[in-house]
């Protein structure tokens, strides 16, 4: 006697996802059974790999996608003869959504769907789930190669689903679709009809590798879409694979074929999104990179031994009859002609990028605005290259509302700039009322911002561009004008810094323990005063992201900048020489600090004493 199914309550955000799926309004409601194909393609792929090393898991007969379809009944099947599952890797990948962000990832969907934009839904892989759009109710039978036992997933998308021993005669997996009514209006077509489901392997499903059969009959053409001729694949074909590969909705962005000869031979397709997966962040994520394909036999879909972290981002298929079929991660990290292949890869899809920023810069924008944080991540390494991204950089600047490369701010530089000013900021409106900002934009000088938590890091190195040295305005001392300029405005520093040496002196004992030094400033035209860091300091921003990365990072002291025009300056400094020895000079220079630390967007170490520092003054200062 059989055990009972047991009843499971899906885990939360599957059951907000269902409903979502379940009620959407995506009218390309025939894409489930692209995904279905993908996944059974996938379930195909891993078990004629695993037999490589295990021949025992090797199914008996032809690996196939079959399709079933019963017009009485009205169900659809989907069967596999792959890996299949066990028990606890069906309440694993069908019962849960088991990545980080799910909750961003249905907030994201939540807002598409309001804005009538779905297709988001292909950035976060949960294909399977698609299916709801078609079918009022789903059974699954697997059986995981390699084991005996069969399992029976059944759900109606209420909430839950019921689990329990099924019967199954090989390895595989069945999902069978007991079919919503056909409703032309809502996008839903009769999909037990022979030619409505041709139609759909053909258009979305026809260069799969592995046979897709129905009533004994070979729907698509198994063509390996990478080893056919460029001029021989057609946009739509390339659109429909690109979303086989990744199963992302959305359309890619660019494609580049390569042809790699030499020693020996290999080919490529790759595809750029055109929009980030939810958890692109996340390099230990489950990312589908590049497909290895080893004399047509997969052995991989993760990036990493084929390209840099950088550019995870990328999807496609790599194929070589001149690899080995007994290969393992550990070989693959040391094989010559794997690691010949990442470096051509490299090359070409950095060549294929500045291409495009070049010659098509609108398209450029839209991947700056998707991946651009992510390719400055190989800016932190001593990967070969680092020129070639450099090139691919684009930040806004304090002129106009587009990013722009730092070809085309050099190219605009102000006659006898010596540098490449940049600001690193959380955001365009905190950079945007830096104090460290004024006397470049007095001078007319152009400062790129760069807004990412990437940039902290890479800015740290010391960078060229062009011969021109990348300069934080925030670091440092601040030396603008001509060396001519310079030299006529030194008697005039050395007049200033005498009479206001008095006071330098009072603020760096009465803030010893806040800053590092007290100076007159150079860059400040209508601020008080400013904290600047020395090269090579941590920022505030960069001290904060550690932190909350649960890193101990000491606070670093930085400089405090006055401005010597500034009226509240030269008051301070006239009251300071009348009343050189007035205990209320610590509370103005504790105020001081602390205005500086809030003008630049930072948070002050005691708000509370602060508060009480401003209230007294007020207080004072309204005293009759």
């Amino acid at each position: 006697m059989s055990e009972p199914a047991e009843r499971h309550e899906f885990q939360a955000e599957v059951r907000e996802l269902l409903d979502l799926m379940i009620h959407s309004l995506y009218s390309h409601k025939d894409i489930f059974l692209r995904e279905l194909i993908s996944n059974a393609s996938d379930a195909l792929d891993k078990v004629r790999f695993e037999s490589l090393s295990r021949p025992e898991l090797a199914p008996v007969g032809e690996l196939e996608i079959t399709l079933e379809v019963d017009e009485a009944a009205r169900t659809l099947a989907v069967y596999d003869n792959g890996i299949g599952m066990t028990r606890d890797e069906v309440v694993e990948n069908l019962g849960t959504i088991a990545r980080s962000g799910t909750r961003e990832f249905l907030r994201a969907l939540r807002e598409a769907q309001a804005a009538g934009a779905p297709e988001l839904i292909g950035q976060f892989g949960v294909g399977f789930y698609a299916s709801f759009m078609a079918a009022d109710r789903i059974t699954v039978v697997t059986r995981r190669a390699g084991t005996e036992e069969a399992t029976r997933w059944e759900s109606t998308g209420d909430g839950g689903y019921t689990l329990g021993p099924a019967e199954r005669s090989g390895a595989g997996t069945t999902v069978t679709l007991h079919l919503k009514p056909k409703d032309e209006e809502d996008g839903l077509k009769d999909y037990t009809q022979t030619f409505v489901l041709k139609d759909i392997v053909k258009r979305y499903s026809d260069f799969v590798t592995y046979p897709i059969r129905l009533k004994g009959e070979t729907l698509n053409s198994m063509k390996a879409i990478w080893a056919r001729g460029r001029d021989e694949v057609t946009e739509e074909e390339h659109r429909e694979f690109y979303k086989h590969i990744s199963h992302d909705w959305n359309d890619p962005l660019e494609h580049l074929s390569v042809h790699i000869e030499g020693g020996f031979e290999a080919r490529a397709l790759l595809y750029i999104p055109s929009k980030a997966p939810f958890d692109i962040h996340d390099r230990d994520g489950g990312h589908r990179g590049l497909s290895l394909y080893v004399k047509r036999v997969f052995i991989m879909d993760d990036w990493r031994e084929l390209l840099p972290p950088y550019l995870r981002f990328v999807r496609g298929v790599v194929s070589s009859d001149d690899l080995s079929l007994n290969v393992s991660r550990e070989i693959l990290q040391k094989d010559r002609q794997v690691q010949a292949i990442r470096k051509y890869l490299v090359r070409r899809i950095l060549a294929a990028l500045k291409e495009m920023k070049e010659q098509r810069a609108e398209k450029y924008r839209t991947f700056w605005t998707e991946f651009g944080a992510v390719l400055k991540e190989g800016l932190l390494g001593f990967e070969e290259g680092q020129d070639k991204l450099l090139e691919l950089v684009m930040a806004l600047t304090t002129e106009g509302v587009e990013p722009a490369s730092l070809g085309d701010y050099v190219g605009r530089m102000k006659e006898g700039q010596p540098a490449v000013y940049y600001l690193t900021a959380v955001s365009r409106e905190a950079a945007e009322r830096s104090p460290h900002l004024e006397a470049f934009r007095a001078r007319g000088y152009e400062v790129l911002l760069f807004l990412d938590p990437i940039d902290e890091l890479w800015l740290r190195m010391r960078r060229e561009f062009e011969g021109k040295t990348l300069t934080s305005v925030a670091q440092g001392t601040v030396e603008l004008g001509t060396a001519e300029d310079a030299k006529k405005d030194e008697s005039a520093r050395e007049e200033t810094n005498e009479r206001f040496k008095d006071l330098l002196l009072a603020l760096r004992a009465a803030l010893q323990d806040d800053i590092k030094d007290v100076r007159l400033s150079e860059r400040l035209t209508s601020s008080p005063a400013c904290l600047v860091g020395e090269a090579g300091d941590l920022s505030p921003h960069l001290e904060e992201l550690l932190r909350r990365s649960g890193r101990e990072v000491p606070k670093a002291k930085r400089v405090l900048e006055l401005n010597p025009t500034h009226p509240l300056v030269t008051r301070l400094q006239a009251f300071h020489a009348a009343h050189p020895a007035d205990e209320r000079f610590r509370r103005f220079a504790e105020l001081l600090h602390g205005q500086a630390v809030l003008a630049e967007g930072g948070t002050l170490s005691d708000p509370a004493a602060f508060s009480r520092r401003l209230a007294e003054l007020l207080v004072d200062a309204t005293a009759t």
